[in-house]
């Protein structure tokens, strides 16, 4: 069975929209604004290449990443990896050539089975949406997060509001680094 693991840069308050600059939300860019870059805070997110053996988004996150992600240097390693597109709407004609092998999934049924076959871990970036329907099915293994010491208000969260039985985690690793900036590494118990 395959792990699942969502990696998401998160406000305190549990927001994840737009931080790397995308329009079209107040706070855009939220995670470069008012806060020093430290090469350290960010060690998890070279390792997470290295350990993925798959990418996995939303449809929103691929229109986004896909025109940009497979010319930039520091994305290499997802460049040759699989990655997978949970759309109920995103059509073959939309996918970009020069990403690697790109399979659409239609429902989180797929998800699930795809979880079930032979191969490494699979790393959920962006995807707001995904991510909270991933999270409620219970589809996630592992969450890596690193915490900014912002709080946004309004903006799409990581985590529904679903009413649902208690979910535990357990933390596996952390650091808190001299930019506010914290990093959790949580398993989803079962």
């Amino acid at each position: 069975m395959r792990t699942l693991i969502s990696t998401a840069f998160v406000s305190l308050d549990g927001v994840m929209e737009a931080p790397g600059g995308e329009p079209g939300y107040r706070n855009s860019g939220w995670t470069f604004k008012d806060i020093e870059f430290l090469p350290e805070a960010y060690e998890i997110k070279g390792r997470e290449q290295k350990e993925a053996t798959a990418l996995m988004m939303g449809r929103a996150s691929y229109e986004a990443f896909s025109p940009v992600w497979p010319d930039m240097e520091e994305f290499a390693d997802y460049k040759v990896m699989p990655k997978y597109v949970v759309s109920s709407t995103l059509t073959e004609d939309k996918l970009v050539s020069n990403w690697a092998e790109t399979t659409i999934l239609r429902s989180l049924d797929d998800v699930a089975a795809l979880k079930e076959t032979e191969g490494g871990p699979i790393i959920v970036h962006g995807s707001a949406t995904l991510n909270r329907n991933l999270s409620d099915a219970g589809l996630i293994d592992r969450y890596h997060l690193l915490v900014f010491p912002f709080l946004l208000g309004a903006g799409k969260r990581l985590f529904s509001d679903t009413d649902k039985d208690a979910q535990k985690l357990q933390l596996v690793e952390h650091a808190a680094y001299a930019n506010g900036i914290q990093l959790n590494v949580l398993d989803v118990l079962r």
